[in-house]
């Protein structure tokens, strides 16, 4: 029973050793200063490496497609400028260089409380911070046609989503050589983080213009890197198709390649802590998904069309979606199928997923996620009363038997198997279950987990206020109240329960309160809150529950 609970005790602390270095991975990591996109715009990466590779466009005649690297044809590879883009949710910075997104700014979302005009960068083209999301369109070997690298013309060079205005468009032209055109039309939305981009081609010229179009997200990795150890917030790229549903790809898959399939009604995204950017075709149309790694260091995830024919005074019409924000779940359902997975709560999505429809609920009554935290515990505890019931009965009886076990071992010194045969007698005759203790926790600590994914993933929390100095529930306590209050906690649970006959891990025991109290003074606090509510409530039921048993041992 002793080492049982004794193992079961130090993988609880490694657990919280785990999610402690997760919290530093996603927490401590320095918030990237704002800079303009004027101060941070750069070249961006050689054409010849960054448009994807994909089959030549099928000749009319049926050809079999041969594989060869597209010719970037169209205006040359200069330098374009930025324009700006913004609304009441997004502010964009858009290169006329290949109508690429080089910066994006979350209006609603600063990067501290303590900064609140200083707005998050989602994407930027800063050295530290490379992210961005370029689109454009591939002819056949010997057309033209407006890569990421062509410059288009923008009749302005700043757009705002004015009061009263539901829809803002910023429309950018190619013109070839030929007369073909190609319009670049950003639609933005009020009230939203999504962009809907269509590519409009229209063939002025005299000959059939066969394109594909293509759309990616470019990204450096971050810099700080995570132990492989670590739970931690997953960085890269994601897909999902209905076959294989959803899939992650760090960044070595990536460079690897290893996204590469023809999809329909899937997408393909890169996620980060909190945040996404996703692009979602239309349904039912098919999709090319591929991924690659640059000379320069960086990674590419992204998805092209089949060849479309354009015949001679036709135009036609490549739709999609760029999503930019929040992982907001039910946004993001909204805009795709699958789409609302990218709030990864990694194996125990199963148990995370009502957790989270549970606390989103209980929010809704409330408004306060502090108090929605705390109407949570409550209710977990009462799920779980039965079976935390079984294991306090059973630390109780342990406490009451303590000192017969003690006098056992001292009477049977080094015969171990007769110290152990007389130990087994004396459960059964009392009807003490050492394991009875052991297994409430092992059932228990799998929720533990995915509540800590939960509160970790969820976009809601951050920023999130409670009441007094609690002002942010998805960081540290800045005055450290609740970890003390944690550790104190566990100090008198300790106390609730039998203390072990060796002297060792006695004093293991007592130390774990002070381990982890130094642990969770690092925690999210909203988590913290939690642990604390439940260790009060534990203390409460145990109390009560080893009281009760030892009025009935005094009686007998």
């Amino acid at each position: 029973m002793d080492n049982i609970r004794l193992i079961l005790i130090l993988a609880l602390a490694y657990t919280g050793f785990l999610l402690w270095q997760a919290w530093q991975e996603d927490y401590v990591r320095t918030a990237p200063q704002q800079q303009s996109a004027q101060e941070t715009a750069t070249p961006s990466a050689s054409s010849d490496q960054s448009v994807p590779q994909v089959p030549t466009v099928t000749n009319i005649d049926g050809a079999v497609p041969q594989v060869a690297k597209p010719t970037v044809a169209g205006k040359p590879a200069e330098n374009g400028q930025l324009i700006t883009v913004t609304t009441d949710t997004l502010k964009l910075a858009i290169d006329t260089r290949g109508g690429t997104i080089v910066e994006t700014l979350l209006l609603k979302y600063p990067v501290s409380i303590k900064q609140p005009d200083v707005k998050y960068r989602l994407m930027s083209r800063s050295p530290d911070d490379f992210f961005i999301a370029q689109n454009g369109l591939l002819g056949a070997a010997d057309q033209e046609a407006p890569t990421h690298e062509s410059v288009f013309i923008a009749s302005q060079s700043s757009y705002q989503l004015k009061d009263g205005q539901e829809q803002l468009l910023v429309d950018l032209v190619w013109t070839g050589s030929t007369g073909a055109k190609v319009t670049k039309r950003y639609r933005f939305t009020r009230g939203s983080h999504r962009v809907d981009l269509e590519n409009i081609v229209e063939n002025a010229s005299p000959a059939a213009w066969q394109v594909r179009e293509y759309r990616q997200l470019q990204r450096g990795e971050p810099a700080a890197k995570g132990n492989v150890f670590m739970m931690t917030a997953f960085t890269g790229g994601v897909a999902w198709d209905p076959e294989d549903k959803y899939q992650k790809y760090d960044f070595d898959d990536l460079a690897a390649g290893k996204l590469n399939r023809e999809v329909t009604d899937g997408w393909v995204a890169m996620i980060q802590h909190y945040f996404v950017v996703a692009l979602a075709p239309p349904r039912k149309e098919p999709r090319q998904f591929y991924s690659k790694g640059l000379a320069n260091g960086h990674y590419v995830i992204g998805a092209y069309t089949p060849a479309v024919n354009v015949a001679p005074g036709a135009s036609h019409t490549f739709t999609g979606v760029i999503y930019m924000g929040p992982k907001d779940q039910e946004d993001l359902a909204a805009i795709a199928e699958g789409l609302d997975l990218v709030v990864d709560y990694g194996w125990l999505t199963i148990l995370a997923k009502p957790m989270y429809e549970i606390l989103s609920w209980i929010n809704g009554i409330v408004g306060n996620w502090g108090w929605t935290i705390l109407i949570f515990t409550v209710l977990i505890k009462a799920v779980f009363f039965k079976l935390s019931e079984t294991s306090y009965k059973s630390m109780a009886k342990m406490r009451h038997l303590a000192p017969r076990v003690q006098a056992l071992k001292d009477r049977y010194g080094d015969d171990k198997q007769r110290m152990q045969a007389a130990m087994m007698k004396l459960y059964k005759e009392s009807g003490a279950n050492p394991l009875s203790g052991c297994l409430p926790m092992l059932i228990q600590m799998p929720f533990f987990i995915a509540l800590y994914w939960v509160l970790m993933e969820s976009v809601e929390l951050r920023q999130a206020p409670w009441i007094l100095w609690i002002k942010d529930l998805s960081v540290k306590d800045p005055y450290f109240v609740l970890p003390v209050l944690m550790g104190a906690s566990m100090f008198v649970q300790q106390k609730l329960n039998p203390a072990p006959p060796d002297p060792m891990q006695a004093k293991l025991l007592m130390a774990l309160p002070f381990v982890f109290t130094i642990m969770f003074a690092f925690f999210p606090s909203g988590l913290v809150l939690y642990w604390v509510a439940n260790n009060v409530l534990s203390i409460a039921q145990q109390w009560v529950i080893t009281r009760n048993i030892e009025k009935q041992a005094a009686a007998t």
